[in-house]
């Protein structure tokens, strides 16, 4: 592994095309005709989103009546993962307070022990993922975002919702699961001790997304100046409650792996900025032992690309952390 990220560093990921999903045709009619009892129209189009590493159905259906509307749906027998996935993020969505800029839940569908399906219906939000590779003006935006929702999560919403700390426990020792090159073995070994003290750098108040990247982002046109861009962050399925800088730390991973200087950003950032440089390399050595220990398990057919976005994740913090650590 190289010692440091000077350029952008290659992937083959196929940007917003990485999930293999269902469509709404796949959905059986009775379900169907469930969902578009919710709506109170029929559905004449859908288009699916295939961002992301998930099986599960992520669509926007077009409505006779001129409306769109955001859907989430999952088989709970055959596609019981997802299921659970979908389950678990409306038992969470509906602690989300009004007003957060994320696409809000509206109503479920199924989900009982003895339901064949799970369906979550969104408010529909317009827009489109960042582009890739990252844009100075997009990372702008996004960071501003996770700042405001930051603030208005703290202190966290809901009861019950898992700190950090609680919901990671198990990462640290996947580093010994990590295969790494003779001459990488002892900066290994330094990360995997960094990554074993996360839990007493990440503690707080605020409810993390904890799952920010570019694929969880939808960006719009803002109201405002020509040409400012404003976003909405999605897919809220693993909040818990942790430090206020963790997501704006997260969101630096493909920007750092596009070639955009994040240190920078850090020294200017105001949440970043006044955290321990310290504390910044125990979260980056905790997900990157993660990212590492997922590219060494097989790809699930669902998901054929999850591998290669573990590999490029893993190795993007990989090489900052080589950087920061050992210039």
């Amino acid at each position: 592994m190289s010692a440091s990220l000077r350029t952008p560093l290659p992937t083959t990921l196929p940007h917003g095309e990485t999930a293999t999903r269902l469509g709404w045709v796949h959905v059986p009619p009775h379900v169907r005709r469930e969902v578009e009892r919710k709506l109170g129209t029929t559905v004449v189009d859908s288009y699916s989103c295939d961002a992301g590493y998930t099986p599960g159905l992520a669509s926007v259906l077009l409505c006779a009546d001129g409306s769109r509307h955001f859907i989430k749906a999952a088989s709970m027998k055959a596609q019981r993962h997802a299921a659970a996935s979908y389950r678990e993020e409306a038992r969470k969505a509906r602690t989300l307070p009004p007003g957060l800029p994320a696409p809000r839940l509206k109503w479920t569908l199924g989900g009982g022990p003895s339901d064949e399906w799970i369906v979550l219906g969104f408010a529909y939000a317009e827009g489109h993922p960042p582009a890739r590779p990252w844009s100075p003006a997009d990372l702008a935006a996004a960071s501003d975002l996770l700042v405001a929702v930051s603030r208005q999560l703290t202190p966290a919403p809901g009861l019950g919702t898992q700190t950090f700390a609680e919901a990671f426990a198990d990462w640290p020792a996947l580093w010994s699961t990590v295969a790494v090159e003779d001459e990488d073995f002892e900066f290994a070994e330094s990360l995997e001790a960094l990554a074993a003290r996360f839990a007493e750098v990440t503690a707080g108040d605020t409810l993390v997304h904890a799952d920010v990247r570019d694929d969880n982002l939808l960006r719009r046109v803002a109201d405002g100046p020509a040409g400012s861009v404003e976003m909405v962050l999605c897919d809220w399925a693993w909040p818990v409650r942790g430090a206020a800088w963790i997501d704006s730390l997260l969101l630096l991973v493909g920007p750092r792996g596009d070639g955009l200087d994040v240190e920078a950003h850090i020294a200017d950032h105001p949440l970043l900025a006044s955290v321990d440089p310290e504390h910044v390399d125990i979260v980056l050595a905790l997900f990157t032992g993660y990212y590492l220990h997922l590219a060494g398990q097989p790809s699930p057919s669902y998901s054929p690309w999850l591998g290669e976005f573990a590999r490029w994740q893993g190795q993007v913090c990989w090489d900052w952390l080589a950087e920061r650590r050992l210039g």
